[in-house]
């Protein structure tokens, strides 16, 4: 594990997700200044009238220039307490001409100061304009635009985001440099959502890799949501993309921890996959915002001041340095178990705790330390059955052959230990509710959807299973649906069952022994947890008819439920 030695300060991995609110900003408006100054019209108020600020964006001063700051400008009150002031540096006149001493009773009394381009990014107007010559005024350069006509608007990693955080944030204590004072960073491009359309040369990079980065094409390199028209969302492979990244990382002993940043309404699931696949003893902290970075009221921001904090703090810690509550979430100054939290809202403070048992583990200090209020006893990270060294080389599937299911086997991981992409399973969810069914005398036939599924997971993915959203707290389907996931069963493709929505009570193991009882999970974080059990056990063992399955087919069955029920139980 990554320690410090000295002054020198811990060093933590910021790897960057796809749809990542947190790493999106708002669109790029060309200023009234730009405006003005190229003879396009300005920018008004519904009367007409032309506003009275421009929005000011984080930018690089490209020469140094000498600016004049009014004195007492900074507060409404300074002047007030004028008497515990020293002396400004000097006086403008009504000219503009600055002296050493005041010259006249009219005359600005102002500090003198050079801005440097190494001082960093100073709020600026924002001045570029479309190569037609007229104004930006959103992402592409009309509406809908296609994305050769639009710029992206997410940053391609983390770096730009910290900067400016860094360089602009302010704490309770009035000062700044809130990361770099607590901690130095290397960015990853796990899967992100911004990328580099034209590419990039290996010396402008600001990520973690080597090499020049080719020309990159949305959907595929990178996944952004905006425009809305344009959103890409990643495949399920790229999991093992995720996996490979953070494990690598985390493994090198280099790290204090890693933060994950993602989008609001998916930081969750990454999360949790992390906490079951990651074999690390350092912290994994999720993040998102649900503000763009700018944007009035930005959670985002804070959340990862907080989540360094939470990292440097070493309250994760043990007696032997290794971590003891595994990945969490950390949104609205609060800290989340990475199982037990849900999105439930679009506004900051939209998060809540799953299960009914806790979910919400501590707080950030404010003012303090991060504390807990009690740790979570589910395995995860380092003692997760299910992390990446404790998967095998591979497993059986199941697989149609002719007219039969049989097994065959699936790669898991390469030599080195990567999780291959075509390892990752597929795990449909189904929902119950009342007067939804079509056939109350639990006929499967009735279920064509999900046979659908059933023919096409044997077809297309050996590893395959499906999560049951039933009735809260205990999973109950209707009988046809029974009936169907019954087939899916004896197939070779484990059932999970859960309460829908989020249920407070425990599913019971007994209600169903065909099925996996998913505890108080949400059918989200079964679903993860059951695609990782595929991984580490493989199918179940397939019968010769599904929907005749034998006395001894049943019973084999029911022997390699209970393995994944063991899983499913600690997890």
């Amino acid at each position: 594990m990554a320690t410090s030695a000295g002054n020198e300060k811990p060093r933590i991995a910021v790897f960057s997700g796809p749809t990542a609110t947190i790493q999106n900003t708002e669109p790029l408006v060309t200023s009234n200044k730009a405006r003005e100054k190229y003879s396009l019209p300005l920018r008004t108020y519904e009367d007409g009238t032309p506003l009275r600020f421009d929005v000011l964006r984080p930018q690089r001063l490209a020469a140094p220039i000498t600016v004049y700051v009014e004195q007492f400008s900074a507060h409404p009150l300074e002047r007030d307490a004028a008497e515990l002031y020293a002396p400004p540096d000097g006086y403008l006149d009504a000219g503009g001409v600055f002296h050493k001493e005041r010259t006249s009773l009219t005359d600005k009394p102002v500090y003198e100061v050079m801005l440097r381009p190494e001082d960093g990014l100073y709020p600026l107007p924002y001045m570029a304009r479309q190569a037609s010559g007229q104004a930006w005024e959103m992402d592409g350069t009309e509406k809908n635009a296609p994305s050769e006509l639009c710029r992206v608007p997410f940053f391609p990693d983390g770096s730009r985001l910290f900067e400016e955080i860094d360089r602009l944030g302010i704490s309770d204590e009035g000062v700044g440099c809130l990361l770099t004072g607590k901690a130095n960073f290397d960015f990853y491009r796990a899967l992100p959502s911004g990328g580099y359309t034209t590419g990039r040369r290996s010396d402008e990079r600001t990520d973690i890799g080597a090499g020049d980065i080719a020309p990159e094409t949305r959907g595929v390199n990178f996944f952004p949501y905006r425009p809305g028209y344009l959103r890409k969302e990643p495949p399920m492979a790229a999991l093992a993309r995720v996996t490979n990244t953070v494990q690598r990382a985390l493994g090198s002993g280099k790290y204090l921890g890693g933060i994950w940043l993602e989008g609001s309404p998916f930081v969750e699931e990454t999360t949790y996959w992390l906490n079951l696949l990651i074999d690390t003893i350092v912290p994994i902290a999720g993040n998102s915002s649900q503000r763009p970075h700018g944007a009035i009221a930005n959670d985002g921001d804070r959340n990862i001041v907080d989540s360094v904090e939470y990292i440097t703090s070493r309250i994760w810690a043990d007696d032997n340095g290794k971590d003891c509550v595994g990945a969490v979430a950390i949104l609205d100054e609060q800290i989340f178990a990475s199982r037990d939290v849900q999105k439930a809202d679009a506004r900051p403070g939209g998060y809540v705790a799953t299960g009914g048992h806790g979910g919400i583990i501590g707080r950030m200090g404010h003012p303090g330390a991060p504390q807990f209020s009690f740790k979570p006893v589910k395995r995860h990270t380092h003692n997760s059955a299910v992390n990446l060294t404790q998967l095998p080389k591979e497993v059986q599937g199941s697989r149609i052959q002719g007219s039969k299911v049989g097994t065959i086997a699936v790669a898991i991981k390469e030599a080195d230990g990567d999780l291959l992409p075509a390892a990752i399973p597929k795990v449909t969810i189904v929902k119950h509710a009342r007067y939804l069914p079509e056939d109350t005398l639990g006929d499967a036939s009735s279920e064509v959807d999900i046979l659908a599924r059933i023919e096409n997971s044997l077809r297309t993915a050996p590893l395959a299973g499906f999560v049951a959203e039933g009735s809260a707290p205990f999973g109950a389907m209707s009988n046809s649906v029974d009936a169907a996931l019954k087939r899916a069963t004896f197939s070779g493709m484990p059932v999970v069952k859960v309460g829908r929505g989020n249920a407070s009570g425990f599913v019971d193991p007994t209600r169903d022994p065909l099925a996996i009882a998913g505890s108080n999970l949400t059918a989200t974080k079964a679903r993860l947890l059951l695609m990782a059990c595929l991984m580490k056990l493989g199918c179940l063992p397939p019968a010769a008819e599904s929907a005749k399955p034998t006395e001894a087919e049943t019973e084999a069955t029911k022997a390699k439920l209970k393995e994944y029920q063991e899983i499913f139980d600690s997890h």
